[in-house]
């Protein structure tokens, strides 16, 4: 079996230079004059015993103005590890997407070609499947560059199940998860009198319980993490990452699959390190976030249809989260935990944070409702999706892509 491994690296302006209007927004890209993640994630591969794989750094810039400097900073870093750790690495960039670009629109495909972007974590992820695909690979393993392989069998249990089947499911997707720094699976944050009402990490260490910490080491699964999952070619050449989500892709991705009738199974055996920096930004815009992908996705589901090929998902399938914030209730959890936290900044003396936080509760009713039908969006993507994967399976196209990727062709 044919594997790739792709791992999307975020960069950012220099240290002195920071955010410019404009710049895409990323929890936390690496300033270009920082050493960052990436080759820490890099070398942890030395670990791994099953090296039959290729692995696929995608350059990620916040900007631009950026893109070369970029490039050049990962592949400077794929130099000086690429021979230690016995895996072919490819690099993946913005100037391998202008190509790909240039081609499509040669053959008259521009609106196909808009499915590959470099900007926004569903876009990543999209590209983490469709590199993949050109590679003539079976299984993605998506994993990010804020982790490390601590399980010399991390590869081997990755394929063991993919592509197989379980009580008559095919098993296209799998979910592995995180170990946090402490070595333990479970969520740590200091409780806050906002989070009784908007109680994420409480239901999300109850989920994790339930799936993680149970018998069998396979069962379906209502989360996934964004950086450690495998994708059959069954699901990543007929169902996309949903561009128009601003976050929590991955979760978003595990809705869309299921709605194609590919369930992400857990596998509780498949571990990787979380070492994440620390986020820069402000509790009240993190809320905000949340509140607009969770709005998004509750309008997804509430507005399905019956549609030939598909299944209908209800909330309480994804319990105990995010079920919780895909119900009638999710507006009552924003007004409640907003007011509390506006309160929790007035007490700091911090009032511009605390008027940020009692805006959420507006915003989720207005810019935070999408202002098209998700589900009908869905529908059409995945036509779009399919048909792109199609075409780039073709062979005189395929080959060209290949070559593209493997930096042969300039």
């Amino acid at each position: 079996m044919k594997i790739t491994m792709a791992i999307p690296s975020y960069w950012a302006r220099e240290s002195q230079v920071g955010w410019k209007e404009g710049d895409a927004v990323y929890d936390h890209p690496t300033p270009l004059d920082s050493e960052g993640t990436l080759l820490r994630a890099v070398q942890s591969i030395n670990i791994i015993k099953d090296k039959d794989f290729q692995l696929v750094i995608i350059a990620v810039p916040t900007a631009e103005e950026i893109e070369t400097k970029v490039e050049d900073k990962i592949a400077n870093i794929i130099e000086s590890v690429s021979a230690t750790i016995g895996v072919e690495v490819l690099l993946f960039g913005p100037s391998h997407l202008k190509q790909i670009h240039g081609l499509l629109f040669s053959k008259g495909k521009k609106e196909w070609a808009d499915l590959l972007q470099l900007r926004g974590y569903s876009n990543v992820r999209n590209l983490c499947m469709f590199i993949p695909h050109i590679l003539g690979s079976e299984a993605a393993v998506l994993i990010d560059d804020d982790e490390v392989f601590e399980d010399p069998n991390f590869m081997s249990k990755a394929k063991e199940f993919i592509g197989g089947k379980i009580a008559r499911k095919s098993i296209n997707a799998i979910a592995g998860y995180y170990l946090q720094p402490d070595g333990d699976y479970r969520v740590k944050k200091t409780f806050r009198p906002w989070m009784k009402y908007w109680d994420q990490y409480e239901r999300m260490n109850e989920a994790f319980d339930q799936i993680i910490g149970t018998q069998p080491r396979l069962k379906e699964t209502p989360f996934v993490f964004g950086g450690n999952m495998v994708i059959h070619r069954n699901l990543f050449t007929c169902v996309p990452f949903d561009p128009d989500v601003p976050r929590g892709e991955d979760i978003d991705f595990l809705i869309n699959a299921k709605m194609f009738g590919s369930p992400f199974f857990l596998d509780n055996q498949l571990t990787i390190k979380h070492l994440p920096p620390p986020k820069t930004h402000p509790v009240w815009m993190r809320l905000r976030e949340d509140i607009h992908r969770f709005i998004y996705e509750r309008a997804k589901i509430e507005n399905q249809k019956m549609m030939m090929g598909m299944t209908t998902v209800h909330p309480d399938e994804f319990d105990p989260y995010p079920g919780c914030f895909l119900k009638s209730d999710l507006e009552e959890k924003i007004e409640k935990s907003c007011d509390l936290l506006s309160e929790e900044y007035l007490a700091q003396g911090d009032k511009k944070s605390s008027e940020e936080a009692l805006k959420n509760i507006e915003l989720a009713k207005s810019d935070a409702v999408p202002k098209f039908d998700p589900f009908q969006n869905l529908c059409k993507l995945q036509k779009h999706w399919q048909k792109l994967m199609e075409y780039t399976s073709e062979r005189k196209v395929s080959l060209i892509l290949k070559e593209i990727i493997e930096g042969k062709r300039k």
